[in-house]
């Protein structure tokens, strides 16, 4: 009695060349990929002697008011009167939140202060003044 042979044909896919694909394709979408700067509204800021940076912008919200009046939080026009609520559910949802206050040079006092009281009716006491730095 004669037994046949089976050969058994491996059916796999050849990953020997993936990971020079896998590299190709990350440089590329590295190459390609147009990261979008952070813009925000048009300020003249004011000037200061001794500036300190923040350490990251992982907890910090912008707030940036005009010479015209316009409020922006996170590059969103908003009203005066919807500050508080904004602030007060950033503040819920991220406890060591630090807002940073950019206020153009030419800004009323009045709108500034404003914005003031509207932060502390929604307890986000934590607050950075953005200037640049005198030449």
């Amino acid at each position: 009695m004669k037994l046949k042979q089976k050969t058994k044909v491996a059916a796999g896919i050849p990953t020997a060349s993936l990971p020079d694909i896998i590299f190709m394709l990350l440089i590329f979408f590295m190459v390609v990929t147009v990261l979008r700067q952070y813009q925000g509204l048009k300020l003249i800021l004011p000037e200061a002697k001794k500036i300190s940076k923040l350490e990251g912008k992982r907890h910090v919200t912008n707030i940036w008011i005009t010479k015209e009046g316009i409020i922006s939080i996170d590059d969103r026009i908003m009203e005066m009167s919807q500050v508080r609520t904004i602030m007060y559910d950033k503040r819920v949802n991220d406890p060591q939140l630090t807002t940073s206050l950019k206020a153009d040079r030419q800004a009323e006092m009045k709108l500034i202060t404003g914005i003031h009281q509207e932060l502390r009716e929604a307890d986000a006491l934590k607050i950075n003044y953005s200037a640049k730095t005198k030449n």
